[in-house]
């Protein structure tokens, strides 16, 4: 079994039989991690191109607009994609949301409702990065999904970026050698302090119009 996550014995649960509990079920029969690597990245990047071109400055994403987008990416490949899971999940010995609180929690979550999209309105680098620090850390919390979190998290901050005139998001050292940094910022949120993830996103916003310019 990989610990990558604990769960409880769910349909989402269950594993490729000859994976030795590296892989989750899925549609293509893939029992190779790296394999599933390679399916999962590049369903990923064909779905932001598609949404790149879809979405509009003025289009404010619901959790609904999340689900979909899920589904988009991962629907060719695990049955429950777009679908909030049904089983609970930690990481590292850290505890996601208890999976039976999920809707509610979706029903709360700070997106629309926060004002924090679309992020066409917002002025200034330092409104944009509050309000991509307070998405994005509580939809880790959530955890709303089965797989892909980290990586829909990702690419919905890009779309919110997008609207307000910036590049494409840069996250490589948020992922990289900031990565304990990443997951500090996102416990930190657990008591409503986006501080931390604020200054991660400033960082990463800097880092990615310095990129963009110098292109």
């Amino acid at each position: 079994m990989t610990d990558r996550y604990d769960t409880s014995n769910q349909i989402e649960d269950q594993y490729e039989p000859d994976s030795d509990g590296t892989v989750l079920r899925n549609l293509l029969g893939i029992t190779s991690p790296e394999e599933m690597e390679i399916h999962e990245t590049a369903d990923l990047w064909i779905v932001q191109g598609k949404l790149f071109e879809e979405i509009s400055v003025d289009q404010s994403f619901t959790v609904n607009d999340i689900c979909q987008m899920h589904k988009q990416w991962l629907g060719k490949i695990y049955t429950w994609a777009g679908v909030p899971r049904g089983v609970n999940l930690s990481k590292g010995g850290f505890d996601f949301a208890v999976a039976q609180k999920i809707p509610t929690l979706l029903d709360e979550f700070p997106m629309c409702n926060h004002g924090n999209t679309p992020l066409s309105h917002f002025d200034s680098h330092d409104d944009i990065a509050h309000a991509l620090a307070e998405v994005h850390v509580e939809l880790m919390l959530i955890h709303p999904f089965r797989e892909g979190n980290g990586r829909l998290g990702r690419m919905l901050a890009t779309l919110m970026a997008l609207q307000a005139g910036l590049p494409q998001l840069e996250f490589s050292e948020m992922i990289g050698f900031r990565r304990e940094e990443y997951f500090a910022s996102v416990r930190a949120g657990l008591d409503r302090n986006y501080q931390p993830m604020k200054k991660m996103f400033s960082d990463v916003i800097e880092r990615s119009v310095w990129l963009w310019e110098e292109s």
